[in-house]
C-alpha cells in the first residue's frame, strides 16, 4: 500500500506539471564546450516534452552571445532554458534581467554553483523535472563595472585561477582541476593593496583575494558566506589578509563553509554597493570568466531574474 501511495504521489506531481508546461514554449541554448555540454541530454529534453514543453533549441555564435540570442528571441518563448555552467549562467544573465523570461537551469558545467545555491539537482534529469514542474523563485544579480553576475567576482588569487584554468584542464580534471591550478598559484601569491570604499568610509588593506558574492556558492563549492543567499538582497564581502600561503591552507575549511569572516585575518561585511580601486589595473572574475578590470564599482541587482527551483 505504501509503494502505491507513492506511485499514485508520482502520477498526481507529473499531471500537475504538465498543465502548467502544456503548450508554453521554451528556448534551449546548451553550451557545447561545458564539461558535460558535448554528451546527451536527450533525457532531459523528453521529460521537458512529455511535460507539455514546446523546446526549440538554439546555438551562439561569434556574433551572438546567450544574453543577445535571449534579448533577440524572448517574445517568441516563456521561459529560456540554459545547459551548461556557471559561466554559461553567467553569459545569460543580462539577456534574462532585460527580457524577464524565467530561467530553467541543466547543469552541465565543472563547478555548476548557482545551482548548487538553489538546490537544483546535478543530474539533468531531474533538473528537468524541476523546470517541468514550474515552483519559480526570484533572485538578485550582481553587477560590477555594468557586467552582472550570479555568485560572485572576485580580485586576486580567484582571478588568477580563472585566467589559467583552461577549458581542457575542466573537462578533463572537473572540480579537482581547480585545486592542481590553485596550488600552483598559492605558491607564488602575493599580497597587493586596494582601496575599499563603501557605506561612506574607505579603508586601504593589504590582500590576496578580494570576493563580493551575491549567491552563495563558488569556485567549485566554495561558500561566500554560510547565511548568504541568492535573494537576500544584499551583497557579502570577504578580504583574504593573510600573509603566508600556509595560512590560506589552514583557513580552507572555514572558505568551505563560509565561515572565514570570524578569522582575524579576514575582512568580511555585507553592503549593496563597493568600490574597489587598485595601484594597478587587476582584473575581475565573475562566476569563473575575466569581465572587466578595476577599479571596480560593485551593486546589487534586487529581484531580476526568475528561475525554476525546487518546491519548499
Amino acid at each position: 500500500m505504501k509503494n502505491r501511495g507513492f506511485l499514485l504521489s508520482d502520477v498526481i506531481n507529473q499531471k500537475r506539471a504538465v498543465q502548467h508546461s502544456r503548450g508554453k514554449r521554451a528556448m534551449l541554448i546548451v553550451n557545447p564546450r561545458a564539461r558535460r555540454g558535448g554528451g546527451s541530454i536527450d533525457a532531459a529534453r523528453q521529460v521537458l516534452v512529455d511535460a507539455g514543453l514546446q523546446i526549440e533549441e538554439m546555438a551562439t555564435s561569434k556574433d551572438e552571445n546567450a544574453s543577445e540570442l535571449i534579448s533577440r528571441n524572448a517574445d517568441h518563448f516563456d521561459m529560456a532554458i540554459v545547459g551548461g555552467g556557471d559561466g554559461t549562467l553567467n553569459n545569460a544573465a543580462a539577456g534574462l534581467s532585460y527580457s524577464g523570461l524565467t530561467l530553467g537551469v541543466l547543469p552541465l558545467g565543472t563547478a555548476n554553483d548557482f545551482a548548487r545555491t538553489m538546490g537544483i539537482p546535478a543530474d539533468p534529469v531531474k533538473a528537468a523535472e524541476i523546470i517541468a514542474a514550474g515552483h519559480q523563485a526570484t533572485v538578485d544579480l550582481g553587477e560590477v563595472n555594468g557586467h552582472l553576475f550570479f555568485n560572485v567576482a572576485s580580485i586576486g588569487f580567484s582571478a588568477e585561477l580563472a585566467g589559467e584554468l583552461t577549458e581542457h584542464a575542466k573537462k578533463r580534471w572537473g572540480t579537482l582541476g581547480y585545486g592542481i591550478v590553485a596550488a600552483r598559484i598559492l605558491m607564488r601569491s602575493r599580497l597587493f593593496t586596494c582601496y575599499v570604499d563603501h557605506d561612506g568610509t574607505t579603508e586601504k588593506i593589504r590582500t590576496m583575494q578580494v570576493s563580493v558574492g551575491n549567491g552563495r556558492h563558488y569556485g567549485g563549492g566554495m561558500t561566500v558566506e554560510e547565511t548568504a543567499t541568492a535573494d537576500d538582497g544584499w551583497l557579502d564581502l570577504y578580504s583574504l589578509e593573510v600573509d603566508h600561503w600556509w595560512r590560506l591552507l589552514r583557513l580552507l575549511p572555514s572558505l568551505r563553509k563560509g565561515t572565514q569572516g570570524q578569522w582575524d585575518d579576514v575582512r568580511a561585511f555585507k553592503t549593496t554597493e563597493v568600490t574597489i580601486r587598485t595601484k594597478q589595473p587587476r582584473p575581475v572574475n565573475t562566476d569563473g570568466e575575466l569581465v572587466t578590470w578595476t577599479p571596480a564599482h560593485f551593486r546589487i541587482r534586487p529581484k531580476s531574474v526568475n528561475v525554476f527551483v525546487p518546491k519548499g
